[in-house]
Parts: C-alpha cells; structure tokens; sequence
C-alpha cells in the first residue's frame, strides 16, 4: 500500500496535524515537532499529546506512516562546538517527542559544514551526532534527508548518505529519506523511464533500500543538476509526471510515508487524489 500525505501545519498543537492530513485524504502526514524559527521550545501539553495520539488511532495514521521533520536549525555536522552542542540538544529533544507522540521516524538534513572543515570532517561529525542522539534516547529512528547540494549542506548524493550511515553504530535506528526536487538538483535526472532505472539502480547498489524510510514528492523548478531547491507542483516541472506514475505503480515505494511538499497547500487533496489513482490503477 502506498501511504500517501503532506507536510501539514500544526504548532502550537501538535494535535491539530492528524486531523488537518485527514481532512485531505492522506494516509500518512509529516509536520514539525518544535517551532523552527524558535529556539524557545515549551513542553508539549499532555491533553494535546492523547488528542494526537487519539486521531491518528481513529484515523489509521501509524507509527511508520508519520515523518516529522526536524528544526531547520539544527546542523549536526557543523563545525562549530558551541552550536552543535546545541543541535545536538535539540535533535535529542526532537526525538523525545516523537516517543512521547508515538512516532517512529524523524527526518531531518544532516548539516553544513559552512566552509570551516571538509565534507569528510562534517560527514563523521555528522555520524557522531547521531550515535550521540540515539545513545540517549528509544524506539524512533533518525532519517537523513538527501539535500540539493545548494551552499555547503550535505547529503546530496547517495554516496555521502551512504557514509554517514557507514558511521552510525546502530544502523536499525537510521534511514533516508529521498526528495525528488533535492535529488533533482543534485544532478540524478529521474525524468525519463531510463533516468528513473539508472538513479534508482544507484539509490540500491550505494545506500540500499533496506534504508529507505520515507520519500518527499516534488517536482522541480530548476532542471538537473542547477544545485537550487525550488519545488515545482506534481507534473509541472522537471521530473514530470511520468515519474510520479512510476513511482506509484513501484512496490519498492510501499508502507513508507510519501509525502508532499509541493508549494501550492491548496492543490494537495488534488494531488494526494490523483496519485492514489495512479497507485490504484497502473
């Protein structure tokens, strides 16, 4: 089954996001956990934390089916001690939450290195982050999400993924998520029925779907390789919609959460709708 949803809002309650992702007929749903303009981040309340496990109950939302998204803040590969002290405190607090609310995953953007060290030494202090994080906390999984290489992020390409998975100790508590737009960017052209074979045969031989955790299902303003994250709806822009329908008629792709970050929110149920169709019929 595909499991299919966006990233809808939910703060200050985090008990209004399972019902906001039903509203648009998903089955999966991502949000995010903490304010991430804030560094100010209160406790959740208690009544708001049984409401949100009580919708996602009612509404058939599991643990695996949710893909929160950690604070764009955080940079578990910086270079700077001070703020990876930091990072590292909130990527733990993130996790926490996710236990506290029955959620199994937490994706988030493994770092920058901000031009201070190399990608090699950003990449093992990234791992060390994450042996950091799960060390302290049970039971939900840290996934990275591959970047579109804009600046001095990391993660843009299968390799690097694969290295940082290479540094972590317990590698049933880590996975990835792919986003088609970041991929995109990177330079993995998935708009063609041979680009999605070649990128996808890649994805297997350096990271492995055994890791595969999640995906964000973007089309892309700017062509391959451009290194610019700009989301374009589902079909109109550079991946097209022909790999949207392969995608979905793909059971490498099912019971991960498949999630939506595509810009315009009002055309979500359309295209939540319009790929179940595909997974449905093809």
């Amino acid at each position: 089954m595909k499991y299919i949803g966006a990233h809808v809002a939910s703060l200050p309650l985090v008990g209004d996001a399972p019902e906001e992702a039903h509203r648009l007929g998903a089955n999966a749903f991502a949000f995010n956990l903490i304010d991430p303009k804030s560094r100010n981040y209160p406790a959740y309340d208690e009544a708001d934390v049984e409401r949100f496990r009580a919708l996602c109950a009612a509404y058939g939302f599991g643990p695996l089916q949710i893909l929160p998204h950690s604070a764009f803040t955080v940079n578990l590969g910086s270079p700077d001690g001070r703020k990876l002290g930091l990072s590292r405190r909130t990527f733990v607090d993130e996790l926490k939450r996710c236990r506290q609310l029955g959620i199994a995953l937490l994706n988030f953007h493994p770092g920058s290195h901000l031009g201070q060290i190399s990608e090699a030494e950003s990449i093992a202090i990234v791992a060390q982050s994450i042996n950091h994080a799960l060390e302290r906390t049970e039971g939900v999984a840290a996934v990275i999400e591959n970047t579109a290489g804009q600046g001095s992020n990391l993660g843009y390409s299968f390799e690097q993924l694969a290295a940082i998975i290479d540094g972590v100790e317990d590698k049933s508590r880590v996975g990835v998520c792919i986003d088609t737009c970041h991929a995109t960017a990177a330079g993995y052209d998935l708009s063609t029925p041979e680009g999605y074979t070649k990128v996808w045969e890649s994805f297997a031989d350096i990271v492995g779907f055994n890791y595969l955790r999640g995906m964000h299902l973007n089309d892309a303003m700017r062509p391959p390789g451009s290194r610019i994250d700009r989301h374009a709806p589902i079909g109109k822009g550079y991946v097209g919609e022909s790999f949207f329908r392969q995608l979905m008629a793909d059971p490498r792709f099912d019971n991960i959460p498949l999630i939506l970050e595509t810009p315009d929110p009002s055309l979500w149920p359309q295209e939540i709708e319009w790929l179940r169709h595909m997974s449905e019929t093809l």
